[in-house]
């Protein structure tokens, strides 16, 4: 039981460390809203994750390209949008005290919930890597297969949580840091849309 809680702490602790949409996500609502109110978007995997793992658990095991490609035009495009809102904020942060700006909206788990169910990193994670190694520690015993999610989810949480902090910390210090964090978010949410909606055309026409 300890070598799966080890694999889901090395694993959920790679993921959360490795740059990526849902990180740039957590970063541009962290400078919006505020520390407290975007520690709950850390949790958002908890909520996306349950359909995926039972669809590629139950359902899938190789998924076709199409599927594949979808998803990457979809999450594309929502990282697109979520950009342009990254960046609307970037410039009101410009121009209005932060005391000035109006109330943030309770949305971001749900936001952060919607991105990680559009990009197909999670599918392909849990089909590839994640899924056989829950399902073989479960086949031995069910407390092996909880014990690789307890510690894959402690993990990714924890760091996604640890991120939040750090960069609700620095946004803090200073008003004009804030502003660069803010168009950086931006930059990165738009970068990696154009990417996810560049691999999915490959997939569709290449």
């Amino acid at each position: 039981m300890f070598l799966y809680l080890l694999q889901g702490l090395g694993y959920g602790g790679a993921a959360a460390a490795q740059p990526g949409p849902f990180q740039a996500y957590l970063l541009s609502q962290t400078l919006k809203n505020g520390l407290r109110r975007t520690l709950v978007a850390a949790l958002a995997p908890l909520m996306s994750d349950g359909p995926i793992v039972l669809l590629v658990l139950l359902v899938l095991t190789q998924m076709p390209d199409w599927f594949v490609a979808a998803l990457r035009f979809g999450g594309g495009f929502f990282l697109l949008f979520l950009a342009y809102k990254a960046y609307r904020s970037a410039r009101e942060m410009m121009g209005t005290a932060v005391a000035d700006l109006p109330a943030p909206k309770k949305q971001s788990i749900r936001e952060a919930a919607l991105m990680n169910m559009l990009s197909p990193n999670a599918y392909i994670f849990w089909s590839t890597i994640a899924g056989p190694i829950f399902l073989e520690g479960w086949r031995q015993a069910p407390s092996h297969g909880l014990a690789f999610m307890l510690g894959f989810y402690g993990a990714l949480i924890g760091g996604f949580m640890s991120f939040v902090v750090l960069f609700g910390i620095l946004g803090q210090a200073s008003p004009r840091l804030n502003r660069v964090l803010g168009f950086v978010s931006a930059v990165a949410l738009f970068g990696f849309g154009l990417y996810q909606i560049w691999l999915g055309a490959q997939r569709f026409f290449g």
